[in-house]
């Protein structure tokens, strides 16, 4: 079938979803038939088997490619077929109706630009009618085509075409679809898929065929704000290849050489080098849709699921908090008590729900409040609560990097578009972060330089434990360990800092109070790190608020935490605990070993 496409014409993904049984094989049957898009003596060939297994020939039967589709008639899968008008050339994803593979559905519409939503005529609106409604409208697919099937069973009835239309316009109005065209037809007979007929004199609008080419192909992203989700990050060290390539595809918008450029959710900036191909000539820009690598003029640093955006446009929303819009797929129930995975492009953090606002029966888009759990296909609004910040956009403006999925277990569980960027308690924090970011005056000396000359990556050692279990004697230890063995290294303890830098702070009275302080000491940090040494401080009793202020303000990847002490009294999660009863010198080695495992120094 493939042979029989142009692919040097426009292309289109279009996806057929709909109740079971109410044809939408049929459907796309027909209009490869009657587009001559079939290979030659597929049509016939179809026919003879159909006549050998003393079956009734249907047109479904030419897409319906599994076995057990055959069998069971339904399809569960979403199978994929070419087709030409000539205009256009079509890629047709055909979606499974029955209720148990909406997933397989979703996954098939989330590849598409245009549906087609089938409706029986005899059968009328069903539940997943409403449902694949619904979710085409989560998806952001807005070139949509109702088209009522099956009218020859009821004998081209005006009046029941008009009954269906009135009732399925007034649901999708209350969720913000309007369909472009309602289109009564019949895929057996033939009747307003590629050409008009004659049974139905009442109805002058466009066929089926008429319709997909009256769609308008998706104009590129290119003048959209750049989103760059990011891949990974390749380095190089053979044959005198420095290069750090930054990978990724372009959700939207572009990206050239010299652009500033700034990488979410951390608010660093840096400047476009180079863009780097696999086997292609250099280039100088690149596009929405395109794959791209990129070179850093100031190597700051990224890991994979951050954001690239740039500078002079729009950035994307930063939080641990966002209100969504979910489809919920798996057998158990989404519980608000239960951590689970989300995977946002190319990020995938841990999520819990923090707030189940609303529960929606997709059937009839009918509220239902006070739920405590949400359960197998249903859809809701909640508020997620992430563990750490991410970056990503609202459906209305960005469609691509506001989906999500909910993973479980290994398996996909739901689904949904993020509805609203919420504030978290690190909002003012990460703002004046990306202010000082941008304003920040960059030494001539990079950090790779300073890294390379010390022999040792920039670090914040946290050294936290109640009262009198040796915080200073243990980092005045390691400041001494380190020191002897050729690294720049220095103890700040908390109190030089109070009555210091922040001498017109007083501690749980000022506005802000310890917080402000906990942020004024990760600044003075950030300063130390910033000339390449490894900072130790220490501090009673830090909680994971605490902490998660310091990686507000520091890269994450750059601050170790030790708990000292025999049991941790705080909800703080660090990074090793050290046994009360521990040697002095044992204790700070074991430190050094920590920081040799996170790559800041390279021997003990």
């Amino acid at each position: 079938m493939e042979n029989l496409v142009d692919f040097t014409k426009d292309q289109m993904n279009v996806v057929f979803v709909g109740h079971v049984d109410h044809g939408k094989s049929t459907v796309i049957g027909r209009l490869l038939a009657d587009t001559n898009s079939l290979p030659k003596g597929k049509l016939e060939a179809i026919r003879e088997r159909c006549f050998k297994n003393g079956k009734p020939f249907e047109y479904a039967f030419l897409i319906d490619a599994l076995k057990d589709e055959q069998a069971q008639s339904i399809t569960i899968d979403s199978a994929r077929v070419f087709f030409q008008s000539p205009s256009r050339s079509y890629i047709i994803i055909d979606a499974p109706g029955h209720i148990e593979f909406i997933k397989n559905m979703v996954t098939g519409a989330s590849h598409a630009e245009a549906a087609i939503l089938v409706i029986d005529a005899e059968e009328g609106v069903q539940e997943n009618s409403r449902r694949h409604g619904y979710l085409l409208w989560m998806l952001g697919i807005k070139k949509i085509v109702v088209l009522v099937n099956k009218m020859d069973i009821v004998g081209y009835d005006q009046a029941t075409f008009d009954r269906i239309q009135t009732e399925y316009s007034a649901y999708l109005d209350g969720i913000g679809v309007k369909p472009l065209f309602f289109i009564p037809a019949s895929g057996r007979e033939g009747d307003s898929i590629v050409d008009c007929g004659t049974s139905m004199p009442w109805y002058n609008g466009p066929t089926l065929l008429e319709a997909l080419d009256s769609f308008e192909k998706t104009q590129p992203l290119a003048n959209l704000p750049l989103r760059l989700p990011v891949q990974d990050v390749y380095k190089f060290s053979t044959f005198g290849d420095s290069r750090r390539i930054v990978a990724g595809s372009i959700a939207s918008g572009s990206l050239h050489v010299g652009d500033e450029v700034v990488i979410y959710p951390s608010g660093k900036r840096t400047t476009v080098k180079s863009l780097e191909g696999f086997n292609t000539d250099v280039q100088t820009a690149v596009t929405g849709g395109q794959a791209a690598g990129f070179t850093m003029s100031e190597q700051v640093y990224l890991r994979r699921g951050q954001v690239v955006g740039r500078a002079d446009e729009a950035p994307p929303a930063v939080s641990t908090r966002m209100r969504a819009s979910l489809f919920w797929l798996g057998k158990q129930p989404l519980s608000p008590q239960k951590t689970y995975y989300l995977k946002l492009g190319t990020a995938r953090e841990r999520v819990q729900v923090e707030t189940i606002h609303r529960v929606i029966d997709a059937s009839d888009y009918a509220s239902q409040n006070n739920w405590s759990e949400i359960h197998h296909h249903d859809v809701a609004e909640v508020t997620f609560k992430l563990a750490h910040p991410l970056a990503f956009d609202t459906s209305d403006k960005l469609p691509d990097t506001s989906r999500f999925v909910l993973v479980d277990e290994y398996e996909i569980r739901g689904g949904g578009i993020v509805l609203e960027a919420l504030p978290d308690e690190e909002a003012q924090i990460r703002e004046d972060v990306f202010l000082r970011n941008e304003k920040w005056v960059r030494s001539s000396i990079s950090m790779e330089q300073r890294a390379e000359m010390y022999n040792q990556k920039s670090a914040l050692v946290v050294i936290t434990g109640s009262k009198g279990v040796g915080r200073k004697r243990l980092a005045g230890m390691l400041e001494r360990q380190l020191f002897e063995s050729g690294k720049l290294a220095y103890y700040l303890g908390i109190g030089s800092v109070l009555y210091g830098v922040n001498a017109d702070l007083k501690s749980h009275e000022a506005p802000g109070g310890w917080r402000e302080h906990v942020r004024r000491f990760g600044e003075v940090a950030n300063l130390f790190l910033d000339a390449g040494m490894i900072l130790i401080v220490t501090a009673v009793d830090l909680t994971q608020a605490d902490l998660n202020v310091f990686k507000t303000v520091i890269d994450e990847d750059k601050i170790a935490t030790i708990w000292l002490g025999d049991d941790c009294c705080t909800d703080l999660i660090y990074d090793i605990r050290l046994e009360n009863g521990d040697q002095i010198e044992q204790a700070a080695v074991k430190v050094k070993r920590l920081l040799q495992q996170q790559g800041i120094i390279f021997q003990v």
